[in-house]
C-alpha cells in the first residue's frame, strides 16, 4: 500500500517539486517499504526518534528535521540531517551556527514563517525574516510554513499566498542558494503547488494514520 501511495502521489506532483516523506511516529519497516519503492528523503520531528532511525535505515537516506528543535538537542539532529526545515528563532539560528563552526560544517536551513491563526505556532514574521543575515556555518536555503489547520481552503490559500509573496521577494534580491519553498502537507499540497512550492511534506497520504 505504501508503494502504491507513493506512485499515486508522484504521478500527480510536478517533477520539479520534491516529495519529503514525513515518517515521524511510523516504524522503520514502514519507512523501508517507502525506501524500497524509491523514496530517499524522509522527515522527522523528534530528535531521539531521528537519531534512532538513522542507524536502522540505509546510508543514502536524506534526513530532514521538521519539528521544533531545542538547542540542547542539536547533537541528536545536526550530524545526520541534510536540511533543518524548522528554524523558528534567532536563538536557534545562532546555536546552529555555533555548532556548525565548532564541527567544521555548513548546515542548510529553512526559516519558518509564522502562518495561520494558531497562537501556538512557532516562527518569524515577514519583517524578521527580511532582516536576517546568514550567520557563519549556516546556509539559508528558503522558507517553510504550515497553513492554518482548517478545512476552509480559502483560508489555506491566503496563507500560502503570504509565504509565496515573501519567498518571491527574497528570491528577487538574488540571495545565493535561496531556492526552496517548503509548504503543503497531506491535506493541502495541491494548493501549495499552485503557490510555488518546491517541496511538500507528506505523511498520512503515504504511510496512513500514525501507529502511535
Amino acid at each position: 500500500m505504501i508503494a502504491q501511495n507513493l506512485r499515486h502521489l508522484l504521478s500527480k506532483l510536478p517533477p520539479d517539486v520534491q516529495l519529503v516523506a514525513v515518517s515521524k511516529f511510523h516504524p522503520v519497516p514502514a519507512l523501508m517499504e517507502a525506501y524500497d519503492a524509491g523514496q530517499r528523503v524522509f522527515a522527522e520531528s523528534r530528535p531521539q526518534e531521528l537519531a534512532a532511525k538513522v542507524t536502522q535505515m540505509p546510508p543514502d537516506v536524506q534526513w530532514h528535521f521538521i519539528g521544533h528543535l531545542q538547542t540542547n538537542k542539536l547533537k541528536l539532529v545536526l550530524p545526520y540531517v541534510s536540511l533543518v526545515q524548522s528554524v523558528d528563532s534567532l536563538h536557534l539560528l545562532e546555536a546552529i551556527s555555533a555548532w556548525a563552526v565548532a564541527n567544521g560544517r555548513v548546515i542548510d536551513v529553512l526559516l519558518e514563517l509564522h502562518l495561520g491563526a494558531e497562537e501556538t505556532k512557532q516562527g518569524f514574521t515577514e519583517e524578521e525574516i527580511l532582516a536576517i543575515l546568514p550567520p557563519e556555518g549556516v546556509r539559508i536555503r528558503g522558507l517553510m510554513g504550515m497553513a492554518t489547520n482548517t478545512d476552509d481552503m480559502a483560508v489555506v490559500e491566503k496563507d500560502f499566498e503570504r509565504i509565496e509573496a515573501l519567498y518571491n521577494s527574497i528570491k528577487a534580491l538574488g540571495r545565493e542558494g535561496f531556492d526552496t519553498l517548503s509548504i503543503g502537507m497531506s491535506g493541502d499540497w495541491p494548493v501549495a503547488v499552485r503557490h510555488g512550492a518546491t517541496m511538500v511534506r507528506i505523511g498520512t497520504d503515504i504511510f496512513g494514520p500514525r501507529e502511535y
